[in-house]
């Protein structure tokens, strides 16, 4: 009788930090994607077209401004 009650705690206990694990996984992702949709760069200055004088700078694909 104490071997079946230890083993339904135990698989209570496993199904418990799963479906916690889930929920924290699921709640972390929501908030990236909240996150990421609702985050908007300003316009920042940036090369308009290439310049070979200045190395290592780029331009944006597409303006913004």
């Amino acid at each position: 009788m104490k071997a079946a009650i230890h083993r339904h705690r135990g698989r209570l206990l496993a199904l418990t930090g799963v479906a916690a694990g889930l929920l924290l996984f699921i709640g972390a992702n929501a908030h990236l994607i909240h996150v990421a949709l609702k985050s908007q760069p300003e316009c920042v200055d940036h090369i308009k077209l290439p310049d070979e004088t200045r190395p290592g700078q780029f331009r944006a694909a597409k303006s913004a401004c």
